[in-house]
């Protein structure tokens, strides 16, 4: 036997997924088959081969075993024909439903919300970002920890079920607790740090823009493309996580900062979002919100509605918002629509249409600001490279000064207005 026979194959198999999920009433017109061909998406951006999916129409899951008895014990023969080794449904399980559910098909069985944990585990880079997802897989774990313990607290009493069974339970819990609390704090200390970041560009005049949007809309590449940056983008679910800020420049010379956040999906968990508070207070700070929009998916419609629903529990559905058609260069060529004070029509990749969304955002900007007309005495020349750069003004030199006149930030409005009188008032008692 050669050598190269007798290696061991360390390789991790592929995972074989079968994906079930219900058509019930009142899915905010979402299709089942939409909603499992997003399933099938995810699972295999978690790595997973996906062989098949089945669906049954029901007004609600069965309390027991999701689908109804007789469909769900159908599972076993699709489990024979498909060679599946784990079930993953397309909504969140109690845990005596995944029980149920593992007992009958001796495999492992995985809810929507544990497959985009896994998703954010997966991708989470920094620190901020691996807590968040420890912060959202230990509290969807924690209602869990019964059915890992079902072995050592069995219902039939006797020799052999008394022990250590529910007073290991207990522990794990108190440990799983404990952990929270600590993983809590440390995002409490990183919210500490962006509300002190965030008071600072406060204090520069430096408006801040935070696109928001579904998964896969393109909101890192526009990024890339507002800023010149570069980036990690891929066209995937979740290629990006961790919150990421760039200074842009607009078309008027004004500089404000674009921050990236995690992109929303449909049905997503309420740890998660609990648990990205932190970042996603990027998106309650802001003064402007650019929504980016896959114009290319059939199903845009539906996905702005999952963004509105998250936007609207993190109580920021209300804040004045740019809708950003991406992809325009995978839509049928009959032409761009015109940008308009509300929406915007790019193409992130090819740059099509980025300017003109870069005129939308600083006019939109303009009107969070006060109107001013007003000459700033040559000493002052850093209030007029911060009035350049903070607002959008035109200049004009003249003999007592360089009038700025436009609109600026309350802030350096009232700085520029002070400046000014000063001036007249030197000028006048000079005379």
């Amino acid at each position: 036997m050669s050598d190269r026979a007798r290696l061991i194959d360390l390789t991790t198999a592929t995972e074989r997924a079968f994906l079930i999920g219900l058509d019930t009433p009142g899915d905010d017109g979402w299709p089942v088959g939409r909603s499992l061909a997003e399933l099938a998406a995810l699972a295999e951006t978690a790595g997973a081969s996906v062989v098949g999916s089945a669906s049954q129409r029901r007004p609600a899951p069965d309390p027991v075993w999701y689908f109804g008895k007789g469909r769900a014990a159908e599972l076993v023969d699709e489990k024979a024909e498909r060679d599946f080794n784990v079930l993953i449904v397309d909504d969140e399980l109690a845990p005596n439903q995944q029980r149920s559910l593992e007992t009958l098909l001796d495999c492992k069985v995985l809810d929507r919300s544990a497959l985009i944990i896994d998703i954010f585990a997966r991708h989470a880079k920094t620190r901020e970002g691996r807590l968040q997802v420890e912060l959202a897989a230990l509290e969807y774990h924690l209602p869990r920890l019964t059915r890992l313990w079902t072995h050592l607290s069995r219902t039939g009493g006797g020799i052999g079920t008394r022990g250590p069974g529910e007073s290991q339970l207990e522990t794990d819990r108190r440990l799983i607790r404990e952990k929270i609390k600590k993983v809590r704090a440390e995002l409490d200390a990183v919210r500490r740090h962006r509300a002190t970041a965030a008071r600072q560009r406060e204090r520069n005049e430096v408006a801040t823009v935070a696109l928001v949007g579904y998964t896969n809309a393109g909101k890192s590449t526009l990024l890339n493309a507002m800023a010149d940056a570069d980036l990690y983008a891929a066209d995937m679910l979740f290629a990006t996580l961790d919150p990421t800020s760039r200074q842009v420049t607009l078309p008027n010379g004004q500089r404000v900062v674009v921050s990236d956040t995690v992109g929303f999906i449909n049905k997503l968990p309420h740890d998660l979002v609990d648990a990205f508070r932190a970042t996603l207070e990027e998106v309650m700070r802001a003064d402007l919100l650019l929504e980016v929009v896959d114009a290319s998916d059939p199903d845009f419609v539906g996905q702005q509605t999952a963004v509105q629903t998250v936007l609207d529990e993190l109580g920021a559905g209300e804040k004045p918002r740019i809708t950003v058609f991406n992809k325009i260069d995978l839509l049928p060529d009959a032409g761009t629509p015109p940008a308009s004070d509300r929406a915007a029509f790019v193409s992130a990749v090819t740059g099509e249409g980025v300017d003109r969304l870069g005129e939308v955002v600083a006019a939109a900007l303009r009107g969070g600001m006060v109107a001013v007309d007003a000459v700033v005495p040559y000493e002052r020349g850093e209030l007029v490279a911060r009035a350049r750069s903070s607002g959008d003004v035109e200049e004009a030199y003249e003999e007592r000064g360089v009038r700025v006149h436009g609109h600026l930030p309350q802030a350096i409005a009232s700085e520029v207005s002070a400046a000014s009188r000063n001036g007249r008032r030197r000028s006048a008692s000079s005379r």
